[in-house]
């Protein structure tokens, strides 16, 4: 029977075309994973489903435990109730390794009220989580085999010849995630709609792209309705164009407070674009961009993302001023450099 080194048991979703972020992160991982150890040399065992088909799940760990070094899971917050447990109790006393690549920033919370499940964490070889304060926030707990694992995708960079300057009105924004009123789209759109209408002229335009979550559906076609010419939404668009579509824009919004928020792809997109972010001071926003790639202010507060999108517009080289450290910081993310991280 054929031996692997990897056998990476996820949520592939296997031939269809999927925006959401478990599925990207899967696949962008084990497909880099791929490029670092060979293809030939890593198991794919989908998870789709799992609750309605739980045997397949049980099935794919069982073949990892058996015929892979390493068994890496990645688990969304509903299964990682289950198939870490299942994972322990299939290994048995087998000397496959356990690894665990977290997807968003939930889990040190998560975990807090979970004592069973903590401890059955604590027995894997490493968790992999996407961002230094994930990390802190889980030795806190006793963890001892936490790594940080930031968040990456294959994607685009721009050279710096290539960057967009903007410097005159009416500045471009953009929003690039998941629409969703948790992801701030709809403070993102009053804030612009606030200074346009309190300038008398369009200082700001914005455009909203991505998947239309579905519960969010009515709510969103309604507050279209009532938004002006200036803010218009763009549908999906496919990941691997990201950055040619975002560099023609002056910032990219991100005024979130969405609970599972960790080391958001968006960001990356934009700074592999050389846009500057200006987002929510929420969860682990402020690690990730600093003072030298973008800007935040208080989380769902439109007041005060306008307030700081008005002092944008009047100096637009504070933020222009940011580009070049956002393709420095991209270039320093590369997949196939934060790969190593996992697989030494």
């Amino acid at each position: 029977m054929k031996k692997y080194k990897y056998g990476v048991v996820a949520r592939f979703a296997t031939g269809k075309k999927v925006f959401g972020g478990q599925t990207i992160k899967t696949r962008n991982f084990t497909d880099e994973l791929e490029n670092h150890v060979g293809k030939e040399n890593v198991f794919r065992g989908d998870t789709s489903g799992w609750q309605k088909k739980p045997l397949r799940l049980i099935k794919n760990l069982l073949y990892s435990v058996k015929n892979c070094e390493e068994l890496v899971i990645l688990p969304a917050d509903h299964g990682v109730l289950v198939i870490p447990q299942l994972a322990i109790l299939l290994r048995g006393f087998r000397k496959t390794k356990l690894q665990y690549v977290v997807i968003g920033g939930w889990l040190p919370e998560f975990l807090e009220k979970r004592k069973a499940l903590s401890k059955c964490l604590k027995k894997f070889d490493g968790i992999y989580v996407e961002t230094q304060t994930m990390k802190n926030a889980l030795e806190k707990q006793g963890f001892e085999n936490i790594v940080v694992l930031p968040n990456f995708k294959q994607i685009h960079i721009l050279n710096e010849n290539e960057l967009v300057y903007s410097e005159d009105e009416p500045y471009k924004l953009c929003t690039f995630s998941r629409v969703l009123k948790e992801k701030g789209i709809e403070d993102a759109a009053n804030a612009v709609k606030a200074i346009n209408e309190k300038a008398g002229r369009t200082v700001y335009t914005l455009d909203i792209y991505g998947k239309v979550d579905a519960s969010y559906e009515e709510d969103f076609e309604v507050f279209c309705k009532n938004m002006p010419e200036y803010v218009r939404y763009m549908g999906q668009v496919d990941g691997s164009k990201s950055t040619e579509i975002i560099k023609d824009y002056f910032a990219l919004l991100f005024p979130t407070y969405f609970y599972g928020e960790g080391y958001p792809g968006t960001l990356l997109d934009a700074f592999s674009a050389g846009v500057p972010a200006i987002a929510s001071d929420w969860r682990y926003n402020s690690e990730i961009i600093g003072s030298d790639k973008g800007f935040l202010h208080q989380p769902n507060n439109v007041e005060d993302l306008s307030a700081l999108l008005l002092d944008l517009s009047k100096d637009p080289e504070k933020l222009n001023s940011k580009k070049t450290a956002c393709l420095d910081y991209a270039n320093t993310m590369r997949p196939e450099k934060l790969i190593t991280i996992f697989a030494k």
